[in-house]
């Protein structure tokens, strides 16, 4: 399972935390703007806008997680098992493998209002991407500084749906999780006040009794309100380190760790890895399981009118820094 998130501070942050039960050897991966996409409908494309993320690389092509284009741009893709329901090509509109729904829309789409207008007219196919790997059951959030929206292939067609808590986990489908926020409405980060009963004095026994009934397991739904509430109420200070390291409290709100969530034969979901991309610059930072310091690598670094894309190991040791 896994969390999505799009922050704003004094710039823009978009990550997620990456919550599985084993590893498809991710790479930090930077794709320049002359990489040859062929895809699978579309075409090839030699010209687009250049992308960092986290991504598994298969035989030269980039399999993409999460990733931010050089405009900005964001996009996380997210387990969607239980409510995801691909289609077959259809003649006239952009048919789009659900492995590619990434890199088509970040190599073609500066912003969200461009994304959102290019999947009026999408079909997201159930193309395998090889005989071994066949497709993930999946949905989409969209974001830039100013929107943020919601990709679900259902039953009932694509459903494109404006998001405006600018987060995202699994299932239950979004509408879902946006109507079961409206039973968390009387959370706040304030005092609270006694509204049950003026001939009760009743008064709070201690700090944070605002947030009193905010769910705090491991469910989707769950973290869905959890990581609403947590980044709609987040405050930073200024400053490019205060703020990843605000995103980072933020995804370590609902990050799992080894041991809670059981998936029997000894296998345990935990938060693989989780990212925070500052979408003005395209320095894409990130933390693992096994290494809590926050690494970095920083697209505009990189020949990003280059051909070949980039790929960074990610780094899993443990690094700590002694005093004495």
């Amino acid at each position: 399972m896994c969390t999505a998130v799009s922050y704003r501070t004094d710039a823009h942050y978009f990550g997620r935390n990456l919550d599985l039960e084993y590893h498809y050897d991710e790479k930090v991966v930077i794709t320049p703007r002359a990489y040859p996409f062929n895809f699978r409908y579309e075409g090839e494309c030699r010209d687009h806008f250049a992308m960092i993320g986290m991504a598994t690389v298969v035989s030269g092509c980039p399999l993409y997680y999460d990733a931010t284009n050089e405009k900005g741009l964001s996009i996380a893709a997210l387990n969607f098992p239980n409510n995801a329901v691909y289609s077959k090509p259809k003649s006239g509109a952009v048919n789009i493998p659900s492995f590619e729904v990434i890199p088509l829309i970040l190599s073609r789409c500066a912003d969200a209002n461009e994304a959102y207008k290019l999947l009026e007219n999408a079909v997201i196919t159930d193309d395998s991407f090889s005989e071994g790997m066949p497709c993930s059951l999946l949905h989409w959030m969209v974001a830039d500084k100013k929107r943020a929206f919601v990709i679900e292939p259902t039953k009932d067609g694509l459903k494109v749906t404006d998001n405006p808590a600018k987060v995202l986990t699994n299932d239950p489908p979004f509408d879902f999780q946006m109507l079961n926020l409206n039973s968390y409405m009387n959370l706040t980060s304030e005092v609270p006040e006694n509204r049950f009963s003026p001939r009760v004095p009743l008064t709070p026994y201690c700090k944070g009794m605002g947030a009193f009934g905010m769910p705090g397991d491991l469910s989707s739904a769950s973290r869905f309100v959890k990581a609403a509430f947590t980044a709609l109420n987040s405050v930073s200070d200024s400053g490019e380190d205060a703020s990843v390291n605000q995103f980072f409290k933020i995804l370590r709100s609902v990050e799992q760790p080894r041991g809670c969530v059981h998936l029997g034969e000894g296998k345990y979901e935990i938060t693989i890895y989780s990212s925070c991309c500052n979408t003005d610059t395209g320095v894409y930072y990130y933390t693992t399981y096994e290494n809590s310091r926050i690494s970095a690598v920083d697209m505009r670094r990189e020949d990003l009118d280059g051909s070949k894309i980039k790929a960074y190991p990610l780094i899993t040791k443990q690094s700590i820094e002694f005093q004495n």
